[in-house]
């Protein structure tokens, strides 16, 4: 399979090992990842918050770009970059004058010809595109994850059109065909704060609590994570969450190619795991 990949900001820089493990999945199935030439920001909260122009335009400008690539999808492995994708694709096709608006901003006409698309629809056996089972090695038996989707994914639901917004599952599947079990809980869906961690970091913090708690509580060794913000706050909130509330979290939190990474026998160090803050040395151990 070739496709289309757009990494995003996020990828290239705090969550390189989002893009370390998902590579290094993608090779070893056979997936051909073809960034975009000159790709540009998503533009991600800020821009559609400051301008609706301006938050269509950017995702679109990118599709333009894939477009002329000749190709006819796009992976986005960002939550938030597959948000604004989605949601500018979806205003577009429904409000000709912003499209016409954003055709003389971007210098080009988007022919809605390119489908935006989750790690999540590529890999699976069955549901996605890329069988991967067979090349599982070491199964990760005997392991509960805690599969957490955040708030971006599935909502609003009529633009995402992924998996159920209330409760999905396609990463719960995916977890169960590397070997391990897919626990069920509460937060799966509930929003970490995003970028309050910058502004108003109290209410991460708290929101980091209740996750991580009902995820303990459900007798989850680790939590399996799809975007990176939220793996940031999950992972990097944690000794806030103990210096505040007197737990101790230890919670390891991984995006689901690291874990997809592990069971098909990829060394850790091409997964990106030592950039964690919390340790997964035990996790490892568990699966070597």
């Amino acid at each position: 399979m070739r496709t289309s990949y757009f990494p995003g900001c996020s990828l290239h820089s705090t969550s390189g090992e989002y893009d370390k493990s998902f590579r290094a999945v993608s090779a070893l199935l056979d997936v051909d990842l073809v960034e975009p030439k000159k790709w540009i920001c998503c533009g991600t909260t800020p821009a559609h918050a400051t301008s609706r122009l301006l938050g269509a335009a950017l995702p679109l400008k990118n599709l333009s770009i894939v477009e002329e690539e000749g190709f006819k999808e796009v992976v986005v492995p960002c939550a938030a970059c597959f948000s604004r994708f989605k949601s500018a694709d979806h205003e577009a096709r429904h409000d000709p004058e912003l499209a016409n608006q954003v055709e003389e901003v971007i210098g080009s006409r988007y022919g809605h010809s390119v489908k935006v698309m989750h790690p999540l629809e590529i890999f699976g056996d069955g549901a996605g595109q890329v069988p991967f089972a067979h090349k599982v090695t070491r199964p990760l038996a005997g392991l509960k994850v805690a599969c957490y989707y955040g708030c971006l994914l599935t909502r609003p639901p009529k633009v995402m059109q992924f998996d159920n917004a209330e409760y999905p599952m396609s990463m719960d599947r995916l977890v169960a065909a590397l070997g391990a079990t897919p626990i069920d809980w509460a937060y799966k869906v509930e929003c970490c704060g995003a970028s309050l961690a910058l502004t108003i970091s109290d209410v991460v913090v708290g929101l980091v609590h209740k996750i991580i708690e009902d995820a303990r509580a459900r007798g989850a060794d680790a939590i399996a994570v799809a975007c990176p913000l939220c793996h940031v706050n999950l992972d990097s909130r944690q000794k806030d969450v103990e210096k505040k509330f007197g737990t101790k979290p230890d919670m390891p939190v991984l995006f689901f190619t690291q874990l997809m990474g592990l069971a098909m026998g990829i060394e850790p160090a091409a997964l990106g795991l030592a950039r964690h803050l919390v340790d997964v040395s035990r996790l490892i151990a568990t699966v070597a």
